[in-house]
């Protein structure tokens, strides 16, 4: 089954090809739209709405170029629901909707946190149960995956996502946005002493961010030296999810772990990871780059396992801007 895949959740217009029988990606376009949002520090809703209308038939084609097909072959169609940028959401479920109706196909809404849950084992096939990490812009989850539709959300953040504190702590010390990139490249460079800055203290396996925010903001009203604090945040953020993480491996004696979102991208989060494999005896999965952010391939990959298993969804699906698991 040739499945398309559709993002539009917050500022990336995704559109994938996924072969189901084969478990094969055959194309992920994705148009960024950041250059757009810099001088506002943040995603700007009605921006990137606008932005994807803009764009999503560029991108659509180009998938299907890529990929060798025509729309006469697209089987399924896949597209985020929820959650997200409402008005960002509508365009990509407007437009899966209009092909499904169009070509007489199946339609599967799917949820964008189980997309990316899903994103680590594109081209193979999870084994359950195991837990999951996930950290982006908008999300900070410990979620143990008992299977395809069965989750348990054993841990979250209380304010801000990891992402979101990157770009936070970018802004501050007038990096840019999106903030990840930057200070983890920063970090790459740097050989100094690092500055201490406090891990914050929420109950379980709970995650908060705006303690380390004002922290950092107190270094820069010392005068320390940009990339110094960059430095330093960065090495007291992973530490930190690294710390949950463990715990939570421990207290739910599960050895497979799964890490997904853009922050998984981050060179010491996985550098250290790798080194669990060994220290905590775990097998670990991390997604390929390329799926790390938001993109239509895991969406196309998820909707597909979810259909073999539920079928497909009616044509009347409504976008939802927050939905939890």
């Amino acid at each position: 089954m040739l499945v398309l895949g559709i993002d539009t959740s917050c500022d990336d217009t995704s559109i994938a090809v996924y072969d189901g029988r084969e478990n094969k990606v055959l194309s992920n376009i994705v148009s960024s739209q950041y250059q757009f949002h810099q001088e506002f520090g943040g995603v700007v809703p009605e921006i990137a709405a606008r932005k994807h209308a803009e764009n999503i038939d560029i991108v659509f084609n180009e998938a299907l170029k890529v990929a060798g097909i025509t729309t006469e072959d697209i089987e399924l169609v896949a597209v985020t629901g929820a959650p997200g940028l409402l008005p960002a959401l509508l365009v990509g479920l407007t437009f899966g909707k209009g092909i499904a109706c169009w070509k007489g196909i199946p339609l599967k809404g799917v949820h964008h946190i189980e997309a990316h849950i899903f994103s680590s084992f594109i081209g193979t096939s999870p084994q359950f149960p195991f837990l999951s990490l996930i950290v982006s812009g908008g999300h900070t989850l410990i979620v143990l995956v008992e299977s395809f539709g069965k989750y348990r959300i054993i841990g979250k953040t209380v304010d801000d996502a990891v992402g979101e504190a990157y770009d936070k702590v970018a802004k501050m010390l007038g990096l840019g946005y999106p903030g990840g990139p930057v200070i983890d490249r920063i970090y790459r460079n740097y050989d100094g002493d690092f500055l201490p800055l406090p891990k914050p203290r929420v109950p379980d396996f709970n995650f908060s961010f705006s303690g380390l925010k004002t922290a950092v903001r107190r270094l820069i009203e010392k005068g320390y030296v940009c990339e110094q604090i960059a430095a330093s945040f960065q090495k007291t953020a992973m530490e930190y999810l690294i710390e949950k993480l463990k715990r939570a491996i421990r207290e739910f004696q599960v050895k497979r772990v799964a890490i997904a979102g853009g922050v998984s991208a981050n060179s010491l989060l996985r550098q250290t990871l790798k080194k669990m494999e060994t220290e905590e005896g775990i097998e670990l999965f991390l997604p390929e780059m390329e799926f790390t952010s938001d993109n239509g391939a895991m969406v196309a990959y998820t909707g597909y396992r979810k259909f073999l298993i539920e079928g497909e969804d009616n044509l009347d699906i409504n976008a939802v801007a927050r939905s939890s698991l």
